[in-house]
């Protein structure tokens, strides 16, 4: 390789570079992890990171698949979960997890289990009993 082609190469991945871009993503997805149960909202997103809200949302859905709204609803539904599993009530779980709206929680649960949250709780009581008697 030549010089001017070495020179050229660091420039190139110095300046256009994906770094900063996998890094805010990263950084996004580390912030909803932490924060899912707070009203996290695209605005806040894209402002704790110095960058658009509709670049922040197609770079997320760029690396990771999904929007970052979609991301957290997975987060708090997977999180839901492990809530009603331990036998925390449909309603403090769904305050306790972010959503605003015991309806919206109880209608995305089921789109996204296939049970309700109420059924979900059930099969998970009587599953833990049988575990307990063997």
């Amino acid at each position: 390789m030549t010089f001017y082609k070495e020179k050229l190469n660091h420039i190139k991945n110095t300046c256009y570079s994906n770094e900063k871009q996998i890094n805010t993503v990263i950084e996004t997805r580390h912030f909803i992890d932490n924060n899912f149960e707070n009203n996290l909202k695209l605005d806040i997103l894209s402002h704790i990171h110095f960058t658009s809200k509709y670049h922040l949302q197609r770079l997320f859905k760029r690396y990771y698949g999904l929007t970052p709204k979609q991301y957290l609803i997975d987060k708090r539904i997977e999180k839901s979960k492990e809530n009603l599993k331990n036998g925390m009530t449909v309603t403090e779980t769904c305050f306790a997890v972010g959503f605003e709206s015991l309806g919206s929680f109880s209608k995305l649960f089921k789109i996204k289990t296939g049970k309700s949250p109420s059924v979900f709780q059930k099969e998970q009581v009587s599953i833990s009993k049988l575990d307990e008697e063997f």
